[in-house]
C-alpha cells in the first residue's frame, strides 16, 4: 500500500485463532448478547497492515488478551503491539482499529486504542494522537489518509 521501503521487511507471520464457534444461543434474538473481548478481538483481526499483505492479527499485532470491554461503563479499551519499535506505522494501525470500533460498535461506546507500553519508541506520541477526538476528526476529514485506512479495512473480518 505504501511505496516507500519497509520497516519491517521480513515480519514474523502468526497462525490465525481458531474461529469463534457460535452457540444456538447466541443466535437467539431474544436474548441479550453482551459485546465482550472476543467479539472485539474478532472486528479488528483482519485489519490489514498498511505495509504488508498480512492481517494484524497474523502480524501478531492484535491478540484477544489485548483487547478490554467494560459493559458498566460502556468502554472498549485496546492494546495493540507494532511488529517493530521503531514502525512508522504505528498511528496509521491505531487509526485502522479505531475507525473499524467506531464503524462496529455502538455509538455509547468509549473506545480508547492504544500502543501496548514499552513496544514503541515513540508510544506516547502516538497514544496522545489517538487519544485526541479532534485529531481523529481531522485525520479521517484528509481523504487521502481515509482511503489507506480503508484499504486497510478491506475484506476485514
Amino acid at each position: 500500500m505504501t511505496s516507500k521501503p519497509l520497516d519491517n521487511s521480513n515480519p514474523i507471520i502468526h497462525l490465525p485463532s481458531q474461529e469463534r464457534h457460535i452457540t444456538a444461543q447466541e443466535e437467539d434474538d431474544h436474548i441479550v448478547d453482551e459485546i465482550d473481548a472476543r467479539e472485539v478481538f474478532d472486528l479488528i483481526r483482519g485489519i490489514k497492515d498498511p505495509e504488508h499483505p498480512l492481517t494484524l492479527e497474523e502480524l501478531n499485532v492484535v491478540s484477544e488478551d489485548k483487547c478490554e470491554v467494560d459493559i458498566n461503563t460502556n468502554e472498549c479499551r485496546v492494546w495493540f503491539t507494532p511488529t517493530i519499535s521503531h514502525c512508522s506505522m504505528a498511528t496509521l494501525i491505531g487509526l485502522s482499529i479505531q475507525v473499524k470500533l467506531i464503524r462496529s460498535l455502538p455509538e455509547h461506546f468509549k473506545i480508547d486504542v492504544s500502543i501496548t507500553p514499552g513496544t514503541h519508541a515513540t508510544e506516547d506520541a502516538v497514544n496522545k494522537q489517538l487519544a485526541d477526538k479532534e485529531r481523529v476528526a481531522a485525520a479521517l476529514e484528509n481523504q487521502h489518509l481515509l482511503e489507506v485506512v480503508n484499504q486497510c479495512l478491506v475484506d476485514s473480518l
